[in-house]
């Protein structure tokens, strides 16, 4: 028998599509964003180590600099009320003693458990050739983006996840060093100003294998 809740889930789940066009004339506020991504950040991470980070475009400014870089994705980004770019930090190792240490003084891990974390960290992640570590932080970040559409659904807005944008150069277009943020996907955000099309999937008998 489904709970409540997981009846919430599976609705938030099955009524979110991708939406290209939103209503110009709603703004989400900072706070409310702020709010979004925080609730996001519960998302699982490798190491709890939380690798993604987070641009938010929601100036005009911000939007007519994004603009040349987003390929065909233009109706996304003039009707969006942000455009929330998801970069993975390669660098995010080096957070470690300030989460750990963190868990500790709010009571969430003992000392122990933080010493033997943070002494396989410190070993494993700076030795990590750049594609095993590219790897790594760009599956977490992917779960961040998820996790943020589905409670921007459950906020009453719409999202269209893309790819289809200029990696190499959106990152220093905003200011960030391309050796550090990997780019790993691009979320418009607003209220939709279309219906967006339900789609065909795939059953569990063509996705699964049991043995």
């Amino acid at each position: 028998m489904q709970t409540t809740e997981q009846n919430q889930l599976r609705d938030l789940m099955t009524s979110r599509h991708s939406i290209r066009k939103y209503r110009t004339d709603h703004k989400i506020s900072r706070e409310e964003l702020t709010r979004m991504i925080k609730e996001a950040s519960s998302a699982p991470s490798s190491g709890n180590l939380q690798p993604w980070r987070v641009v938010v475009v929601d100036s005009e400014e911000g939007k007519a600099k994004l603009r040349p870089l987003v390929m065909f994705n233009t109706l996304q980004n003039d009707t969006s009320s942000a455009m929330i770019l998801i970069l993975a930090d390669t660098q995010h190792y080096k957070q470690s003693d300030y989460i750990f240490n963190k868990a500790v003084d709010e009571g969430k891990m003992p000392a122990d458990v933080r010493d033997r974390q943070l002494e396989l960290i410190n070993a494993h992640y700076p030795q990590l050739p750049a594609s095993k570590l590219n790897e790594i932080v760009k599956i977490d970040s992917a779960l961040f983006a998820m996790q943020f559409m589905l409670i921007a659904k459950s906020y009453g807005y719409d999202t269209s996840p893309m790819g289809g944008f200029e990696e190499e150069r959106v990152v220093e277009a905003f200011d960030l060093d391309p050796e550090q943020y990997s780019p790993v996907m691009i979320l418009a955000l607003g209220k939709a100003d279309e219906a967006g099309y339900e789609s065909v999937r795939l059953t569990p008998e063509q996705i699964t294998f049991w043995h």
